[in-house]
């Protein structure tokens, strides 16, 4: 019989040790000759990355020795980290941001030259060609201006890289045709973002030069993904031209052509480099995952249309083919982050990796369900809620528990209702859940995500807002113990919900949120530098917007209490934009707690970091909320908390 306990006190099998042990992040995954690779972020080895590989015998083991973190900082955001030729890999190492080369049974040795500042000359997304002796990637000179191009780096360090490609703002995913004489790539130009409008070239390869170039595909408010050759050497890609990103090839005629018009995105917003959402099972069938609904399928395009072979798996930004059965990264409701491969006929799989298991009985564990709601403009918004679940604790007959809203990053971004171990961290301890894909969020198509467009401080709070009344009405929550929390745009989303609605939210946790929409158009990275032209308006033209939508100009309209926790190394979002509106609430003692974690960039990996902001906001909630959690977290002090 369970316990009946205030929500909030309820012993969980989960404490923030356990959540960020369980924290290992997979990256992508590709196939290769000698067997399949992928990339584990590991929070106990203080964030580092490292490329594992299971040979074609099935065993796995790590590539890069201790002291190599592959990662590229290309974008900041970084992706496409390494690449293959054989059973030799090519990496990226963030220390120093330089090419290596990692033989079988040798130790890595650097291909690119020392640049002249640190970390000066980053690599991403790179392909080798067929000889070997040339891998061809996105190159990031950091020497004043930052320049992106196209280069051609050899293989074998013997001179320095050749540029190819340049003339634009970004580039990305350059892929050589199966006969090495052709190359295609994505380019695109400020203020766009790549899910606003990206152009496809192809060009004539020899090995140190592109030349006859010419744009087949794309433009200005066309969004290209992936651009991929098929074995028999037809272009394919995703674009949006129609409203939704489907899979499309470029004709004999060199138009584009789509293979499946439905209203499902086969591509996702290209926040980092080389996500695949689809690969070539052969000349005529192509595997590939798609969100329709909110929900992720994965398929099999053919001649015959598209058969879905599984429809429970939330597939993450990697599709690969090995061997003829399908690569893909993916979890479900009740299961954490696997590399998997999948029967494309039966959709039979196998767990190659599951390195993160949560030690988590099935009736403690809470499962997303969809809902969607009324709001404002008539419109519809979409969300995940998760119930407060335990198998040894239940909550008082007549109370109804406090209600957390997740507001995810981007913004344009989505979540999915995958097994999340920081979202079960909260159920198990008797909250409630709600993560929120307000206007602007992806897989609901293009419409949805330009709702956001002159409008984020707005649309995603009232669709924040819209989740909560929802939720309130239909009687699953208190509605005097509603906190709202997010990080980098979610925690602006979180502060403009704090100081631009009245009576809804009792606290808020920012995690390195935007605070000053001014000050962040002055100073953050090159890729999201004109990124608030579409979310807000263009800088300073409508300085007054800026004015008007930072919640730091407006902090005298905070009222309730505020913790942040900020990366002191953070790039993206800078220490001043935390710094800015905690001192804005300590001036009108409003309670608050200001977290620092040396180290840690945009986005908390160490292990003993990602514990302790969860033990501390779990600390923050029980002060303001009136309740002792369970467990020996740290005690966060509140400050001018009565």
């Amino acid at each position: 019989m369970p316990q009946i306990a205030p929500y909030g006190t309820w012993t969980s099998p989960l404490d923030a040790s356990a959540v960020a042990e369980a924290g290992i992040r997979l990256g992508q995954v590709r196939a290769g000759e000698a067997g399949l690779y992928w990339e584990e972020m590991r929070p106990a080895e203080g964030g580092r990355t490292v490329l594992v590989h299971r040979a074609r015998d099935g065993s796995v083991s790590d590539v890069t020795p201790d002291g190599f973190n592959v990662r590229t900082q290309v974008h900041e955001y970084g992706g496409g980290s390494c690449c293959l030729y054989g059973d030799t890999v090519f990496f990226s190492n963030w220390t120093d941001q330089r090419l290596y080369r990692q033989g079988p049974g040798a130790g890595p040795v650097a291909i690119t030259p020392e640049p002249d500042a640190p970390r000066g000359l980053r690599y991403a997304d790179g392909v080798v060609t067929a000889d070997g002796s040339t891998i061809v990637c996105v190159r990031e000179r950091h020497a004043g201006e930052v320049v992106n191009e196209i280069v051609a780096v050899p293989t074998d360090g013997s001179h320095e890289p050749e540029v190819l490609v340049g003339g634009h703002d970004f580039f990305s995913t350059p892929r050589l045709s199966p006969d090495g004489s052709r190359l295609a790539w994505l380019a695109w130009d400020h203020p766009n973002m790549p899910w606003d409008g990206t152009r496809v070239y192809v060009g004539r390869f020899d090995r140190l030069s592109v030349t006859d170039l010419v744009e087949v595909a794309g433009g200005d408010r066309v969004s290209v993904f992936q651009p991929t050759w098929s074995p028999d050497g037809v272009l394919h890609f995703v674009a949006d031209p129609t409203g939704w990103w489907n899979l499309h090839r470029l004709g004999a005629d060199g138009a584009a052509e789509v293979l499946h018009d439905v209203q499902a995105e086969f591509g996702l917003p290209q926040w980092q480099f080389a996500m695949s959402t689809f690969a070539f099972l052969d000349d005529d069938s192509i595997a590939c995952s798609f969100v329709q609904d909110g929900s992720t399928r994965l398929g099999v395009l053919g001649p015959d249309g598209l058969r879905v072979i599984t429809d429970d798996l939330v597939i993450g930004a990697s599709v690969a083919v090995s061997d003829g059965r399908i690569a893909v990264v993916a979890a479900t409701a009740r299961e954490s982050s696997a590399v998997m491969l999948i029967d494309a006929d039966s959709g039979g799989r196998e767990v190659v990796r599951r390195p993160s298991k949560l030690d988590i009985e099935d009736a403690s564990v809470s499962v997303a369900e969809p809902i969607a709601f009324p709001t404002s403009g008539r419109q519809t918004a979409h969300a995940f809620f998760y119930a407060p679940r335990s198998a040894t604790c239940t909550g008082p007959g007549d109370d109804r528990p406090p209600l957390l809203v997740f507001t995810h990053g981007g913004p344009t971004g989505s979540v999915s209702p995958s097994l999340n171990a920081s979202i079960q961290f909260w159920t198990t301890r008797g909250f409630a859940v709600v993560d929120v894909n307000y206007g602007g969020s992806t897989g609901y198509g293009r419409a949805y995500r330009e709702r956001l467009e002159g409008n984020w401080g707005i649309v995603d709070v009232q669709d924040s807002v819209a989740a909560v009344r929802y939720l309130v009405e239909r009687g699953d929550v208190d509605p005097d113990r509603v906190a709202i929390r997010g990080g980098s745009a979610g925690g602006f989303t979180t502060l403009a919900a704090l100081a631009f609605t009245e009576g809804v939210f009792r606290a808020g946790a920012n995690y390195y949120g935007v605070s000053d929409l001014a000050g962040l158009a002055a100073d953050t990275h090159k890729f999201e530098s004109r990124y608030l032209d579409s979310l807000v308006g263009p800088y300073p033209q409508r300085k007054d917007l800026y004015e008007a939508r930072a919640p730091v100009e407006h902090a005298d309209r905070i009222t309730c209490p505020v913790v942040t926790f900020q990366g002191l190394e953070d790039a993206i979002v800078p220490p001043s934009q935390s710094e800015r509106i905690v001192e804005a609430l300590r001036s009108r003692a409003i309670p608050c707690a200001y977290v620092t974690y040396e180290g840690e960039q945009h986005g908390f990996r160490k292990a003993e970091n990602v514990a302790h902001s969860l033990g501390a906001e779990l600390s923050f909630y029980g002060q303001v909320f009136g309740f002792e959690p369970a467990g020996d977290g740290p005690v966060l002090q509140v400050e001018n908390l009565r």
